[in-house]
């Protein structure tokens, strides 16, 4: 049986927890120091910042150049700032708010990355809640974590392409853009990361010979926000974005998710 997402994570949290044992208490994220480099921006120059992470340290390939960001992460710290601060009712209109959710997301999850000291992978449950459930960040002057603000906020909003956007910091995460997303664009970008995300065969698949597809494990996580809501069937769905004809008659397998770091080491 197939559990859905929501269930589905909590049942490894709880997994993780006794893997942890009491030590998995969530903590609240310390935000980056006072100091002027990091002092809430507007929001041109929060998203000039933002801007300037992505195109000094985000390879053609969407990875990370982390070490190097670590050592001068002051555009990161005041993005963070801007998004601990910066209320999505301020954002006129609903593609103003979703672009600011999913840049908001890639960079919170970015900074877990070099706030924990830039691990190797997520691989162990225990690590995957750390980062996901354990630490909270303030979010538009709430508490939430990476998976609360994922599922009860971005999620909320019925828009099933985010899942091709929204980057975890693993290589089995969609290819991270070298520039932010904007309200003015956001439909070409979203329609853009979901053609290239299934262009790239680590995340589709097709076997003729045993009359399979393969596909994105991203697609099991959360199949309800695509059937019945977006497709018939996840293959019905996955076909508007696909460079080759798929069959709906074929079965599904889905590929296993690589949780390691999307580290770029440029030297």
């Amino acid at each position: 049986m197939m559990l859905s997402s929501p269930l589905r994570w909590l049942v490894r949290s709880l997994l993780a927890l006794m893997v942890i044992l009491l030590s998995a208490c969530s903590s609240l994220v310390v935000l980056p120091g006072e100091e002027p480099s990091t002092q809430v921006l507007s929001p041109a120059q929060a998203q000039a910042a933002w801007a300037r992470v992505l195109s000094q340290h985000v390879n053609e390939r969407g990875l990370v150049d982390f070490a190097g960001l670590a050592k001068a992460p002051k555009d990161l710290h005041a993005y963070v700032r801007f998004v601990a601060t910066t209320k999505v009712e301020q954002l006129a209109t609903p593609n103003e708010q979703l672009a600011h959710h999913i840049n908001a997301y890639n960079a919170l999850s970015m900074f877990n990355v070099i706030d924990l000291g830039l691990p190797a992978s997520n691989a162990r449950l225990a690590s995957r809640y750390r980062f996901f459930i354990g630490r909270k960040h303030q979010i538009g002057g709430q508490t939430q974590s990476l998976y609360d603000y994922e599922n009860l906020v971005i999620r909320k909003l019925g828009e099933p392409r985010i899942h091709w956007a929204l980057n975890c910091s693993a290589l089995s995460c969609p290819v991270l853009p070298r520039a932010p997303f904007t309200a003015q664009m956001l439909d070409a970008e979203l329609e853009r990361g979901s053609r290239a995300f299934f262009a790239n065969s680590q995340n589709l698949r097709v076997d003729h010979n045993t009359r399979t597809v393969f596909l994105s494990e991203i697609l099991n996580f959360l199949p309800e926000d695509f059937v019945p809501k977006a497709a018939p069937n996840l293959i019905a769905y996955v076909k508007r974005y696909s460079p080759m004809p798929l069959d709906e008659s074929y079965r599904v397998h889905f590929i296993p998710y690589d949780w390691t770091i999307a580290h770029w080491r440029p030297y």
